[in-house]
């Protein structure tokens, strides 16, 4: 038989798929087709060979001798034919993978993504929530946003991004409550070292488990939470909240963390300059509020 006179793929299709499912009827779903069209196909096909390849018994189908033939040879062909067509498209970019500390993820990342999308529609981000130590080896992460407050292994590359700003913020008939959170339990010390003058008559305080709950009772009006400029620049825009006493650079600063240098990989590289752009961008919008000592 000539490659003129094979039969139409189509048809060789339809008989695939009620050969593996064992059913005209879920071929037909399979297919979108009814029932009759695959029933048309089949018949034409058995007529175009010359021999059966399905034998009726009691409403049901069951293949001959020559259709297990047919189907072992459509199987080897399909799949050779799926396996030249993957190799001959291009290979789908894989996601890159971000670990970001929580609350900076939650309340200053996360709104800010679209605008990474749109500038890069090819480069899709997935993005994780944790903090501290990662494990860059493990291959489950590729970039990570921390900030410095913990031993980095020698072997990472460490790009910087912003340094951090820090200062107390609230509502403005909020509570003269001072909120701590054990995510950073120093923070307010630290503020009143770096800023002694100014120092807030608070009668009370409240702790809490996680930064972002600290923050969400400030904006809650339930006192005064100490913030990172960061994690909050967009409730500060929206007044929101807001700053009595400014903010100030504690010394630290939020960082990329990579296994290879960012240079070698393009999608790491864009990521990593709209990232340092747009923290840079935020600082500069409040650049009234940083106190500077």
């Amino acid at each position: 038989m000539s490659f003129a006179t094979l039969p139409s793929l189509n048809a060789l299709r339809v008989f695939e798929a009620a050969a593996r499912h064992g059913s005209f009827v879920r071929a037909a779903d399979e297919l979108c087709v009814t029932h009759g069209a695959v029933s048309r196909q089949i018949r034409l096909l058995e007529q175009q060979l010359g021999v059966a390849l399905f034998e009726r018994r009691n409403r049901a189908v069951f293949l001959s001798a020559a259709g297990t033939r047919l189907f072992a040879a459509c199987g080897e062909a399909l799949h050779t034919l799926q396996q030249a067509v993957m190799q001959l498209q291009p290979a789908a970019t894989p996601p890159l993978a971000v670990s970001c500390e929580p609350t900076l993820a939650m309340r200053w990342l996360i709104p800010r993504l679209p605008q990474f999308h749109a500038l890069h529609p090819d480069i899709e981000v997935h993005l994780s929530a944790a903090g501290g130590a990662v494990r860059l080896e493990s291959g489950h992460v590729e970039l990570a946003i921390r900030r410095e407050d913990f031993a980095l292994p020698a072997h990472y590359c460490v790009q910087r991004l912003a340094a951090e700003h820090v200062g107390p913020v609230c509502r403005e008939q909020a509570a003269a409550v001072r909120l701590h959170t054990r995510s950073r339990p120093q923070a307010w010390l630290e503020w009143q070292r770096l800023q002694p003058a100014a120092a807030m008559a608070l009668a009370g305080s409240r702790e809490f488990e996680h930064f972002y709950l600290s923050l969400q009772a400030a904006l809650a009006g339930l006192g005064v939470a100490m913030a990172s400029l960061f994690m909050v620049a967009d409730d500060l825009a929206a007044q929101s909240l807001q700053a009595p006493a400014g903010f100030v650079a504690d010394g630290s600063h939020y960082v990329l963390l990579s296994l290879q240098p960012l240079a070698q990989d393009a999608r790491q590289q864009a990521f990593a300059a709209w990232l340092t752009d747009s923290m840079q961008q935020t600082l500069a919008l409040h650049a009234n509020r940083i106190i500077w000592v």
